[in-house]
């Protein structure tokens, strides 16, 4: 029985016919280094499935007003990241609620229109929420996606969320360790912290609200002892 995964292959006419594009674009492409190197028999190239999935992404973003100089950045910073495998022992996927977003690079730019630059994705890469599988990207959490492109739509520069997050990883860490730390010092079950969890996310959910609820009540009371011009 013939192998269902074998990986379809295409000489240089045949990719540039199944991806619509010019044999001398192709090469051009070749040259700028937007596509990984072919497959050598000879002198004969053989691209497959990849190949064509690149140069429908670079299309893509293109059609979205990246320039080839900016595409060229954006996938050496995506195959200099992190895989998934690395992103898993990374964040211990294992023990994590959150739901993993696969997305096309087109996607991502559609998420954060004119916000991914070669800064922002490495930055999202060193974070671990973003990694790379394939020809996708895989964002770490559907919440952590949602909210930060609704702040980028708000106007926050992506890249001020970013540091944000960075600084809320930091505190959301030390939190963690206060949880697991008064657990285990009073708590013999081994699987406790497991068990016990939900409690842990209700305290913080619960105290970041009453935090906000402080924060704005003192910002109101100021500006209504500021004078009135």
């Amino acid at each position: 029985m013939a192998d269902e995964q074998t990986v379809r292959e295409y000489r240089t006419e045949e990719l540039a016919e199944a991806a619509g594009i010019p044999v001398r674009t192709l090469r051009f492409y070749r040259e700028r280094r937007l596509l990984p190197p072919p497959r050598r028999e000879g002198r004969i190239a053989w691209y497959d499935d990849h190949h064509l999935a690149r140069l429908r992404t670079i299309a893509a973003l293109l059609e979205r007003g990246h320039t080839l100089g900016g595409i060229a950045e954006l996938t050496a910073a995506f195959e200099s990241g992190r895989d998934v495998g690395q992103l898993s022992e990374l964040l211990g996927m294992g023990w994590s609620e959150e739901t993993p977003v696969r997305l096309t690079p087109e996607a991502l730019a559609d998420y954060f229109e004119g916000e991914v630059t070669p800064e922002n994705l490495a930055a999202s890469l060193d974070l671990g929420y973003l990694a790379t599988d394939g020809d996708e990207i895989v964002h770490v959490s559907r919440r952590l996606l949602d909210v930060s492109s609704a702040l980028v739509r708000e106007g926050v520069p992506l890249a001020a969320v970013l540091e944000t997050g960075r600084q809320v990883r930091a505190h959301a860490d030390a939190m963690a360790a206060l949880f697991t730390d008064l657990i285990s010092a009073h708590v013999a079950d081994p699987e406790a912290v497991g068990r016990l969890r939900p409690l842990a996310k209700s305290v913080v959910e619960a105290e970041l609200s009453m935090a906000l609820d402080r924060l704005l009540a003192a910002r109101s009371q100021q500006n209504a002892d500021q004078p009135s011009s």
